[in-house]
């Protein structure tokens, strides 16, 4: 489904408020993008009017005058916000990954905002109770195990079953759209964090992947995607001119998000990605690793758009807390470039063969994160990275054709 849309030019206040969070100051230097929610805005909300809503959202959906999508519904005056729901993190996006999330009630407009990332991961029937139409309006960083995504999945999943409307606000991938890392996911390694059959870094807006999963996973909802207008698939974040909001304490930057669709991979392993630093998903290490001769060897593999260095950091929370760690650090040079999925391959083909005893990776995760058992079979046959390479390469090739009647840009 394409819906045809008016280009419009995104106006963004100098100040920016998003709820009780204090201002900020926006560059905008671009100022082409406009995502679903002003698009919405600008249709007067005809698409909800006369509707009870449910919103599936958290604090990085805001329009371009900064304020969240919550509240713009709540004001909206030909819809009823009748409830709100709140994936991982928290609808602040403040709680720790993996940490349970538990229901409360919104101290701004008082409603019930019910949690999908703990006691429930979809909503209830009772959650449901009087919602025509659920709305999904979050930012997503692009990789596959995020778990946003997921999230919305469900929701589409519990919206069809009860014949309720289910509507995406679409917006940017911050990995951009044009490129496609990795393996397609077997499903039979499906897990909440391993849920569509795309590569790791798939290069779908979260409207195009509801369009894709509503077909193949036979999911019969009743879908509209509203699009944004002014996003192309090449550019990168800093092309669009919106303000990025860090979707999770530890993905920060438009940087970490790029990153994290590969170096988020060894959290499936014992090594550190530098939670608990000021960079996290730009470092990774180990206090058994030899940073100095990981940064020498990746370098000299002259991946595109990347310089390694060498580095120390402890991290104050999580793996290896308190611990000083060796390790890489990771400069992105160039953000169209760069291939974050080829790097984790490579840096853990280097790790199998400089410190095959400290290195562990989890199995299992690593088939979830990876998309099968592909990787542990050419790692412990002793392959080389670029035989897996080549396997990962050819899926994501396929995929990128398989995409095609899916794509809205």
């Amino acid at each position: 489904m394409r819906l045809a849309i008016l280009l419009s030019v995104l106006v963004i206040s100098p100040v920016l408020r998003a709820d009780d969070e204090p201002a900020r100051t926006v560059e905008n230097k671009f100022s082409q993008v406009s995502t679903g929610i002003d698009v919405l805005e600008e249709q007067h909300f005809a698409l909800l009017a006369g509707k009870q809503v449910g919103l599936v959202t958290n604090q990085t959906a805001i329009d371009g005058n900064g304020r969240t999508t919550a509240d713009v519904f709540y004001r909206a005056p030909n819809i009823k916000l009748i409830a709100l729901f709140s994936p991982e993190h928290g609808i602040r996006g403040t709680l720790e990954a993996g940490q349970s999330v538990g229901d409360t009630i919104d101290p701004k407009t008082h409603l019930p905002v019910y949690s999908l990332y703990g006691a429930n991961e979809r909503p209830t029937a009772a959650m449901l109770n009087a919602v025509d139409v659920l709305v999904f309006d979050m930012q997503d960083v692009g990789a596959r195990f995020y778990t946003y995504l997921t999230t919305m999945g469900l929701c589409m999943e519990a919206a069809a079953k009860r014949n309720i409307s289910f509507m995406v606000l679409d917006r940017p991938n911050p990995a951009g759209g044009s490129i496609i890392e990795g393996e397609v996911l077997d499903l039979q390694y499906r897990h909440f964090t391993a849920y569509y059959a795309v590569p790791a870094r798939h290069g779908l807006t979260a409207g195009e992947i509801a369009q894709w999963y509503n077909q193949v996973g036979n999911i019969h909802a009743k879908l509209t995607v509203i699009p944004m207008s002014g996003w192309r698939r090449e550019p990168q974040w800093a092309d669009t001119g919106l303000f990025f909001v860090p979707p999770s304490p530890n993905i920060r930057t438009p940087t970490a998000a790029l990153l994290y669709s590969g170096i988020g991979m060894f959290e499936a392993t014992n090594v550190s990605v530098g939670r608990g630093t000021d960079a996290p998903f730009e470092n990774v290490g180990a206090p058994w690793m030899n940073g100095a001769l990981l940064a020498a060897r990746m370098n000299a593999l002259q991946l595109p758009g990347v310089v390694f260095s060498s580095t120390t950091f402890t991290p104050a929370e999580d793996l290896y807390r308190g611990e000083r760690c060796s390790g890489v650090r990771i400069e992105v040079t160039d953000a169209h470039a760069i291939r974050p999925v080829d790097i984790f391959v490579d840096l853990a083909f280097l790790l199998r063969d400089t410190a095959a005893k400290d290195f562990q990776p989890r199995w299992e995760e690593v088939a979830r994160v990876t998309g099968s058992k592909d990787f542990e079979n050419l790692y412990k046959g002793n392959k080389s990275s670029k035989d897996l390479l080549a396997l990962f390469h050819k899926s994501a090739a396929q995929f990128a054709k398989d995409r095609q009647p899916y794509l809205l840009y």
